[in-house]
């Protein structure tokens, strides 16, 4: 038994008993229908309903030219339809004023239909895009996904937000980076620690994530710590942080991995192979977070509005790599057009004008300063006798 084939023969079969049913169905749409018959008749349907058709005025018993006008309207879409399937239909409703429930059921087999055609899409994007080093694909299917899943949301009367589901869903397992990949991670990783300030140009776009190996990305870690506490960086120091933090105790790294690193010395852009590896990142990212949204669709215990916030929450990863990318991309602003670096001094000076130099006035000695201010307060208390001076 299916309960999606039922819930769609339910709904038609509720409208082909009572017309009125249609007004209260304004928010399901023919391509809600999985079958390409179920969306004929139902396109049928709401085509004599925008005719105001006349079955749609009478009261008790359906006239017989509503049924058979609609399997004429839908006969022009598809073929195979016969009058025995309408009766079918009309035997499969239970009660016709259930049509709304049925039509929801309806509308959330389409929910959970449409995420995973189109995760399918990210998906298959994602890995093209990977074979040709390229992202502008993958970048497009996923504004298309999530401006799919923002129409959802809508259509089924919830707020479109990321929510985390409590247990991961099961995925298909990762795939060991290509040797091609782990090489040019190692190539990297070699430049950063030979090549003195090399850090700096990846620094603020690339993370340990970005990496397809484990390993790689540990150690580029280490370097990157290095590089925030503004410690130099060197094969030396290098292999002190690795010790550090037990990247070769708990088998994160191996020494097979690290010595080329530290060995071999390597001479390049560090900012081109950066963007290499962030571009394989992106696409990476997508196709996980496309198969983790699959996942999510083919479990039918989850309801839209979590199917939807699941489905959210996946690509965030996706987005946040999208950001980076911009930034690692995008050329430097140039300055303000018409004012050139003699214009901005002058204007600088004209905003801070100099003061004159004052002349100081010398400081007197402290006994000095002291000496009138006592002596006018002797003769304030004892004034001097008018022949003390001649004496």
């Amino acid at each position: 038994m299916d309960p999606l084939l039922q819930g769609e023969q339910a709904v038609l079969g509720a409208v082909l008993l009572d017309p009125r049913q249609l007004g209260g169905l304004d928010w399901l749409e023919p391509r809600d229908f999985y079958r390409p018959g179920h969306q004929a008749l139902f396109a049928a349907l709401r085509k004599l309903r925008a005719e105001d058709h006349p079955a749609l005025g009478t009261e008790g018993a359906v006239p017989v030219a509503w049924l058979t006008d609609t399997l004429t309207e839908a006969g022009q879409q598809v073929r195979g339809l016969t009058a025995s399937y309408v009766h079918t239909l009309v035997a499969a409703c239970p009660r016709p004023a259930h049509a709304p429930l049925y039509g929801r059921m309806v509308l959330e087999g389409s929910v959970h239909r449409t995420v995973a055609e189109h995760a399918d899409r990210l998906l298959a994007v994602a890995r093209e895009d990977a074979g040709q080093n390229e992202v502008h694909g993958t970048a497009a299917q996923a504004d298309v996904l999530s401006g799919v899943l923002d129409d959802l949301a809508k259509r089924w009367g919830t707020h479109p937000r990321a929510t985390a589901p409590r247990t991961p869903p099961l995925s298909a397992p990762g795939q060991p980076p290509a040797t091609a990949q782990a090489e040019d991670e190692q190539f990297l990783l070699s430049l950063l620690v030979h090549q003195n300030g090399a850090i700096g140009e990846v620094f603020d776009w690339l993370r340990p994530q970005d990496f397809a190996h484990p390993g790689h990305g540990q150690l580029y870690r280490c370097l990157g710590a290095l590089h925030h506490r503004g410690e130099p960086i060197d094969p030396v120091t290098t292999l002190w942080e690795v010790q550090r933090r037990g990247l070769l105790a708990e088998g994160t790294l191996t020494e097979e991995q690290l010595a080329p690193v530290l060995r071999d010395g390597a001479a390049g852009s560090a900012e081109w192979l950066g963007e290499q590896l962030l571009r394989s990142s992106l696409t990476r990212t997508a196709a996980g977070a496309a198969q983790q949204i699959a996942a999510h669709a083919d479990d039918r215990r989850l309801a839209p509005g979590q199917l939807i916030g699941h489905a959210l929450h996946a690509l965030g990863p996706l987005d946040e790599v999208r950001a980076r990318w911009r930034t690692a991309t995008s050329p430097p602003a140039p300055p303000p057009a018409g004012i050139d670096q003699a214009a901005r001094v002058q204007a600088a000076l004209a905003r801070s004008p100099v003061r004159p130099r004052t002349r100081a006035s010398p400081v007197p000695d402290r006994a000095t300063a002291a000496a009138p201010a006592s002596l006018h307060a002797r003769e304030r208390t004892n004034p001097p006798h008018p022949h003390r001076s001649l004496l």
